[in-house]
């Protein structure tokens, strides 16, 4: 591991500060995800500012009757807040089925969101990586890709982003705030993350040297039927090889909002809006589920080696839809 500088931040505008004077420095919250990939050698910062400190741990009502979620929450804190319990259920089964206790005890919610889209061959500093040195390219297209994208990808990366978190905040329109030098700023999660293109290293649109200083969920009263449903290859803590966050509304078996996110199909938490179209007004049956997914699903662009995701996200969301349908008609 290269030597590096640590600092302690002892408020925001100071450790916005101590970031915009090095750009080789690196901000460090739980360090779940940066320190490892320190120890690999595929990050290599000069300097860590810690913000664990910052007073961005809480969890408050928002003016509009959601929920401010403050940036260096820890997932733990996150998964058991009342609240998010209880108006946000999708938020606490996504959190939990992310990691282990102990990572979850460490982890932040704005590191969540930051950890970087990976697979074997980023993590290996031995094998080329559009994302690691551009231009040199993406051996996954050829090689190993039972677990990567077939959704939005491209040719130069088809690594999926990891985190459970971010699928269900994108599915209740999620928006993060953060701090630069010039003042603070915002922007929907829908807008947070870049897709891959041709610039698979620039992986979000924030601000460089922003900090994430919280994410606001709105007032969704739909989201309180929700729920998060993650498929790994072992029952103990894994990356997903497909997820779904759904939250259904429904009156006299009609869908009167649906909303639906798939995690581990793509670079980033992918918002199934062709999905919803299909289902806005339609029967709550299994058949219209079926439909609603085929109807997401068919922009999917497999690889030879992990074209069975298209069936399994298309069973799984028609599972979690049905099971929200009958949840509405008890």
């Amino acid at each position: 591991m290269r030597e590096f500088d640590y600092r302690r931040a002892d408020d925001v505008p100071g450790a916005v500060a101590l970031l915009d004077a090095d750009p080789d420095a690196r901000y460090l919250g739980g360090g779940t995800n940066l320190v490892d990939l320190m120890k690999t050698g595929v990050e290599r910062p000069g300097r860590l500012v810690d913000v664990r400190r910052l007073p961005l741990d809480r969890i408050e009502p928002a003016d509009d009757g959601g929920l401010r979620i403050g940036a260096t929450v820890t997932n733990s804190d996150l998964a058991a807040h009342p609240e998010v319990r209880r108006r946000y259920p999708a938020l606490t089964e996504a959190v939990l089925a992310g990691a282990s206790g102990q990572l979850r005890n460490m982890a932040t919610v704005g590191g969540n969101l930051l950890q970087r889209t990976r697979c074997g061959y980023f993590a290996d500093v031995t094998k080329p990586c559009n994302k690691r040195l551009p231009g040199s390219g993406c051996p996954a297209v050829e090689g190993e890709h039972r677990h990567h994208a077939v959704l939005g990808a491209s040719e130069h990366c088809v690594a999926v982003h990891p985190s459970d978190m971010g699928v269900a905040l994108a599915a209740f329109d999620a928006v993060v705030s953060y701090r630069t030098a010039d003042g603070p700023g915002e922007l929907p999660l829908a807008d947070f993350y870049l897709p891959v293109g041709d610039t698979p290293h620039r992986e979000t649109a924030l601000p460089r040297g922003a900090l994430i200083t919280g994410v606001t969920l709105p007032p969704v009263p739909s989201a309180a039927r929700s729920r998060y449903r993650k498929v790994r290859e072992r029952a103990s803590y894994a990356f997903a090889i497909g997820s779904v966050a759904a939250a259904l509304d429904v009156g006299d078996g009609v869908v009167r909002e649906a909303r639906i996110a798939l995690g581990a199909v793509a670079s980033r938490p992918w918002r199934a809006h062709a999905a919803e179209r299909v289902l806005d007004g339609a029967p709550a049956t299994a058949d219209r589920f079926a439909a609603a997914a085929d109807a997401e699903l068919a922009a999917a662009r497999p690889l030879p080696g992990n074209a069975y995701k298209v069936t399994l996200m298309r069973n799984l969301v028609v599972a979690v839809l049905s099971e929200l349908a009958e949840e509405a008609a008890r």
